[in-house]
């Protein structure tokens, strides 16, 4: 009979291969396991770690498809993806039942999928004709109470549940007071709840609550604020307000919501003065010593998309970065463009897989640290199960 998995056992059994040569890495595992139910099927952390490297790097990948054609990802989902994270703007009426079938055919051992995409609101909506629109966070902020935010949240949520969407790439709590579209000089922009911090860490809590009541994950974004940035990094590098002003001003919102209870957080591709000279999703600066340590926070740790130019002007590629990342502390890897065909997909899924695994082989990731990602985002499905 399986029983609740004691506090802090996923550490203990992660332990063993110490700190990995190289270039930076994170500081110990951390315990961040969410058990199964009695019905739902699950594997122990103990099990995780006789996986082949090959399984455990897949588990940290979130493979880009079109949500016109989920099916696709099967190949990747069938070779162990942790989750799809699913691009276009308008989503096919059967969309429940291509991912129903998706996860019940090729999902290995049953253990779950990530099913993710961006449902922001205003200009970043992927499957609004099934969900129902919400308007730019910014007049969210402007014009609902946080009760009604949550409200209406929670009905989009219910919706994107309903249609198989386990997790939403929002809340932005990024400051930023600057109401224009996101473009290349603003990644935020109306995306930004308000430029006063107090509003944002109110709103984006009421957001997160939304989708957390409808049985969708929420993640926090983009960490550790990037408000005020000097570009969008996706089309090249930019960096934050400086450390000092943004533990002030733009970690607030991210350290109340990981308070209330925040089950995941991604990490941003833009550089922070004063604290790291790389992308924060590279950094075990930002990742394993302010989020994780400083900010105790023990949920899902998931990079921004290391297909941006920030990242490749740092002088890394996908598969290096998606290693790197994994060094720094995070457990999940995003990547690709919507551009993408579904073959550079598979080939660009394989390069990044077989540089995690060549990377562990050749101890510049301790395997440690692969298996905690790994049980990391098999915990955020409830998939993990005591000994």
């Amino acid at each position: 009979m399986r029983r609740p998995l004691a506090a802090g056992l996923a550490a203990a059994l992660l332990a063993g291969l110490g700190a990995a040569t190289g270039p930076p890495v994170a500081g110990a595992p951390r315990s961040k396991v969410t058990t199964a139910a009695a019905s739902v099927p699950c594997v122990t952390v103990r099990r995780i770690r006789t996986w082949p490297d090959a399984r455990l790097a897949m588990q940290t990948l979130a493979v880009p498809v079109q949500e016109a054609s989920v099916t696709a990802a099967a190949g990747e989902v069938r070779a162990g993806a942790g989750g799809i994270l699913l691009f276009g703007s308008s989503a096919p009426s059967n969309l429940a039942s291509a991912l129903a079938g998706l996860e019940r055919h090729d999902v290995p051992g049953n253990l779950g999928l990530l099913v993710m995409t961006d449902e922001e609101g205003g200009g970043v909506q992927r499957m609004a004709n099934l969900v129902g629109s919400l308007p730019w966070a910014k007049w969210m902020g402007s014009h609902w109470t946080a009760a009604e935010i949550e409200r209406h949240v929670a009905a989009v949520g219910r919706k994107m549940a309903s249609n198989g969407v386990n997790v939403d790439l929002a809340p932005v709590v990024d400051v930023d007071g600057r109401s224009v579209v996101p473009g290349p000089s603003d990644p935020d922009g109306l995306r930004s709840f308000s430029g006063t911090t107090s509003v944002v860490s109110r709103d984006g809590v009421a957001y997160m609550r939304g989708l957390l009541s409808a049985g969708v994950i929420p993640v926090l974004k983009h960490f550790p604020g990037l408000g005020g940035a000097s570009g969008n990094t996706d089309d090249g590098p930019a960096h934050t307000l400086s450390w000092s002003k943004l533990k002030k001003v733009g970690l607030p919102p991210f350290t109340t919501a990981i308070g209330q209870g925040a089950p995941a957080v991604m990490v941003s591709n833009a550089t922070v003065p004063g604290l790291a000279s790389y992308p924060a999703s590279l950094s075990p600066a930002a990742i394993g010593r302010e989020l994780v340590r400083t900010l105790g926070f023990k949920g899902l740790v998931m990079t921004d998309s290391l297909s941006a130019g920030a990242i490749s002007a740092a002088g890394f590629s996908v598969p290096s970065a998606a290693v790197q990342a994994l060094r720094a502390g995070a457990d999940m890897v995003l990547f690709g463009k919507g551009t993408m065909t579904a073959r550079q997909i598979a080939a660009l899924t394989t390069k990044i897989e077989s540089a995690i695994v060549s990377a562990t082989t050749h101890g510049l990731l301790a395997r440690w640290r692969l298996a905690a990602a790994a049980t990391a985002v098999l915990a955020a499905r409830h998939r993990v199960c005591s000994i």
